[in-house]
């Protein structure tokens, strides 16, 4: 099989694009993976760590060390509860983040997906959350309860 063809070495390079996108469009100052816990907290606010991990398909001393530094910039806070969970609010230093990325964002999706017409952005993006989901599974860190198909 020729190595261009194989489904995961592009889905190795689909990773490399995306990510050198996202620090092109948006800087070093948050990753895509701080990005999709900010998201998440934003939709979800109040949740505790360990959901937190398995909604966006993380290790939990992962999303531990994360929301740390999350923490330490100001943007999130982690409220000790019962049992030692933490429960994570975004701060209005970090729901100022979020609105400050959202163009950059929007920018570097339509620079990914641009060269697509309609149909095929729509199909990819379907294909992709498709295999995501059926593979989910097979995952070190499944998403957990916020899996969609």
């Amino acid at each position: 099989m020729d190595l261009y063809d194989q489904p995961g070495h592009l889905i190795r390079r689909a990773q490399q694009i995306a990510v050198s996108a996202f620090v092109d469009a948006v800087g070093r100052e948050v990753t895509p993976v701080q990005y999709a816990v900010l998201r998440m907290l934003q939709d979800r606010p109040g949740m505790d760590q360990v959901t937190l991990a398995g909604e966006v398909a993380l290790d939990t001393s992962t999303t531990a060390d994360i929301c740390a530094r999350l923490e330490a910039k100001g943007w999130i806070v982690r409220e000790v509860l019962p049992r030692r969970q933490r429960r994570l609010v975004l701060t209005p230093a970090g729901e100022a983040e979020l609105a400050r990325l959202v163009p950059s964002l929007v920018h570097m999706n339509e620079a990914l997906l641009g060269r697509l017409d309609a149909d095929e952005r729509d199909t990819f993006i379907r294909l992709l959350a498709k295999f995501v989901q059926l593979n989910n599974d097979q995952s070190r860190a499944p998403m957990r309860s916020g899996v969609r198909g």
